[in-house]
């Protein structure tokens, strides 16, 4: 059992361009320009005092040093961290087994949601909360298929159903990965016309990244800093491209060999990254492994998974309130519900 940069200054480039005589350079400056002013009239800018203040907040006390992350960058306009506490529901349509996404008709389920949603209110009158759906686009299979990458990719219709869902509640999407014998390069540019979306963000599992060729579920996967960074380079681009305000990019993690290099993972003004606590087991358990995994390797910001189920298998057979959660430093910004 597992318990599972400051905004660039555009204008300084574009003088520098202009100087060299490269229109073309100029026309991209330009276009930068316009994608930016775009963004910051959608959007409120980033209060960097309050900012400050909240990841201070999130830090809850900590007195190692390790918690605010240093050095990180103050996001784009329209940032949901750490201003807000996203709250999740997990899962995929096709399975009542994968989550409570997918186990309750979406009625149902979006009023379990509005719950849970008032609990963390409650628990914690500071932060808001964002409603969310977090669904897995891309499921890791026990049979190969015709490839052999032993994963199925969702159809559009699929996410296009989850979309209007997550509409109901003003919840935004998270798309989740699992590549299995694939691998993220390949299968993360397939969804860019949902992450083109300003609600639409993105989570990848290292559980199901096999790298060595084990089929999935045999073994626990991986993944390297190198793929973080190519994730958030890729929504980096999209962020940067269209005006987008910045992403959320959660991983999964449970164990040490699941994130490897963690030291190297960049970060940027369009990115807000996440890493996600997802192991199950009696609160002492999941404690532990946020101490060890999440806490002692800090990246940005941090997310805590609760199940419905697996969380009762054995004693104290509960799940953690939001009061408990709170009480870890640092405070999780994502909690994802399956």
């Amino acid at each position: 059992m597992y318990a599972k940069k400051l905004i660039p200054i555009l204008l300084i480039a574009s003088v520098v361009l202009s100087s060299c005589g490269n229109s073309n350079g100029s026309a991209k400056s330009t276009t930068a320009d316009s994608l930016n002013a775009k963004r910051a009239a959608t959007y409120a800018p980033v209060d960097t005092m309050a900012y400050l203040q909240k990841v201070k907040y999130l830090a809850n006390g900590d007195t190692t040093g390790k918690w605010p992350v240093k050095k990180q960058p103050y996001p784009l306009p329209g940032a949901i961290l750490p201003f807000k506490r996203i709250v999740a529901y997990y899962g995929n349509l096709y399975s009542v087994r994968m989550g409570i996404l997918g186990e309750l008709p979406p009625k149902q389920m979006l009023a379990k949601l509005d719950q849970e949603v008032k609990h963390w209110e409650k628990a914690d009158p500071k932060t808001p909360v964002q409603p969310a759906l977090h669904y897995i686009a891309v499921v890791a299979q026990g049979d190969g298929g015709k490839d052999g990458k032993y994963r199925f990719r969702m159809p559009d219709k699929q996410i296009d159903s989850v979309l209007s869902i997550a509409k109901m509640r003003n919840a935004i999407v998270f798309l989740d990965i699992q590549v299995a014998l694939s691998d993220i390069r390949s299968e993360l540019p397939l969804l860019e016309k949902y992450l083109k979306l300003p609600n639409v963000h993105l989570g990848i599992d290292p559980e199901f990244s096999m790298k060595t060729g084990a089929k999935p579920g045999t073994k626990i996967g991986t993944y390297d800093a190198a793929d973080i960074n190519y994730c958030s380079a890729y929504l980096a681009k999209l962020v940067q491209n269209h005006g987008l305000p910045p992403k959320v990019f959660t991983i999964h993690r449970f164990t040490k060999g699941m994130v490897t290099n963690s030291k190297l993972i960049k970060l940027h003004p369009e990115v807000q990254l996440v890493m996600h606590m997802d192991g199950w087991g009696a609160p002492e358990l999941k404690k532990g492994t946020y101490r060890h995994w999440i806490y002692s390797e800090p990246v940005q910001f941090t997310g805590f998974k609760l199940f419905y189920k697996n969380d009762l298998k054995n004693p104290p057979n509960r799940m953690m309130t939001p009061e408990e959660l709170l009480k870890l430093t640092p405070k999780p910004s994502y909690i994802q519900y399956q």
